[in-house]
């Protein structure tokens, strides 16, 4: 049934043509909702595609490529079958209407997906590239992280933890649109925006997916960066930080945890993100897990409208999340845990079809149909984790 509901929501999605004579092939994450190529979401559905058709796998990526300006960028979102259009040119990271991609990123993630779904990703020079052109215009501190100047560069989008950083501009309040409107007007050049009074971050899981693709890549590794800036030793969790710094408290996210992901991440700090966090009932280990905002957050909420605004990325559960942060339960040795996040999602992905999130406590589907991403749940269903109480009421709730 898993199968069949993935395969199915793929192939709806799917989509080839040309523009201007560069043939395009990829998945776009919502037939009706997402009809452009968001670029984590494309790295997402090759990685979902290898388990039914690798050749896909390999045209989605490479139409990511295809859209890649001369130094290597690729845009947050590519308009390949019909310009920019309507009320979108108000908050679309497009500095002119007829631009064909936006002039800002997601989380720089392909060489990663590349390296699971394709093959190794330092043999293709148009990936390598790409990965160098993030790299040299987004590593502020010259210590291989790299800085967003907006949140939906981090692909989270409306998520709580950046209502103290950007204030009433954060995504999904009225004044976003502004926000977008004066980065516009600086061309989206994160020096000049940060010279401009920012404010500019470094961001976690931004920062996780950059890692893993220079990991796939053979560079040095950025976690210890990443610690060294990022990680907070009272509390044991990652938070971003900002320029200029934002004194206030950042809502705990399932961002802090994501670098469990992280391969390299030292073992004692994965065990306290684990082990005093995701397991924790109270927070993070609800029967769909993760929400993506802790359950004693006052931010969490299940809804995402608020008065008339869309302030998603509040408490739903997310399949790439759960399939990142389960990555480290593995690692970790944490396997009746991680084949029980695994049998929840795998069910409610199942039951529900793919959604674009879920319920962490029923398992209903919410938000986009045909939700690519979601396939993902493949990744989790295949994992070899069998064991006498993989399943085990104490291991984690059941949905």
């Amino acid at each position: 049934m898993l199968a069949e509901r993935c395969r199915s929501a793929l192939d709806a999605s799917w989509t080839t043509g040309e523009r201007a004579g560069v043939h395009y092939a990829y998945t776009r994450p919502s037939p009706e909702r997402y009809r452009w190529q968001w670029y984590w979401d494309s790295c997402f559905a090759a990685i979902a595609w290898r388990h039914f058709d690798p050749a896909r796998s390999r045209a989605e990526l490479e139409t990511l490529l295809a859209g890649a300006r001369e130094d290597g960028f690729i845009g947050h979102t590519i308009f390949w079958d019909h310009p920019l259009e309507g009320s979108r040119r108000l908050f679309y990271n497009v500095i002119d209407h007829d631009d064909p991609m936006t002039s800002t990123i997601q989380p720089p993630m392909l060489a990663f997906a590349w390296r699971i779904a394709v093959g190794d990703p330092a043999l293709e020079p148009a990936v390598v590239a790409h990965h160098a052109a993030i790299t040299t215009q987004r590593d502020l501190a010259g210590d291989g992280l790299v800085w967003i100047l907006q949140p939906d560069e981090s692909g989270l989008d409306a998520s709580p933890q950046f209502d103290p950083i950007w204030g009433w501009r954060a995504q999904g309040l009225p004044g976003f649109v502004e926000l977008v409107h004066r980065n516009r007007a600086l061309r989206f050049q994160i020096a000049d925006i940060r010279a401009a009074g920012g404010p500019v971050v470094c961001e976690v899981l931004t920062n996780v997916l950059h890692g893993l693709s220079r990991l796939a890549l053979g560079l040095p590794s950025i976690t210890p960066a990443l610690i060294a800036r990022l990680y907070d030793e009272p509390s044991g969790l990652f938070l971003p930080t900002a320029d200029p710094p934002c004194g206030a408290r950042i809502p705990l996210t399932w961002a802090a945890l994501s670098p469990l992901a992280l391969p390299d991440l030292p073992e004692p700090i994965g065990r306290r993100l684990v082990e005093e966090y995701l397991l924790d009932e109270r927070r993070f280990w609800t029967p769909v897990a993760p929400p993506a905002v802790a359950l004693d957050e006052p931010s969490f909420s299940l809804r995402e409208h608020f008065d008339g605004l869309r302030r998603y990325w509040r408490g739903p559960s997310w399949v790439n999340s759960a399939w990142l942060l389960w990555l480290g339960l593995v690692r970790l040795g944490y396997s009746a845990q991680a084949a029980a996040l695994a049998a929840a999602v795998t069910r409610t992905v199942a039951a529900e079809g793919l959604r674009e999130f879920y319920d962490p406590f029923s398992g209903s589907g919410m938000g986009a149909q045909d939700f690519a991403w979601s396939a993902l749940a493949l990744e989790l269903a295949d994992a070899d984790l069998a064991s006498p109480d993989a399943a085990s009421a104490d291991a984690a709730p059941s949905s």
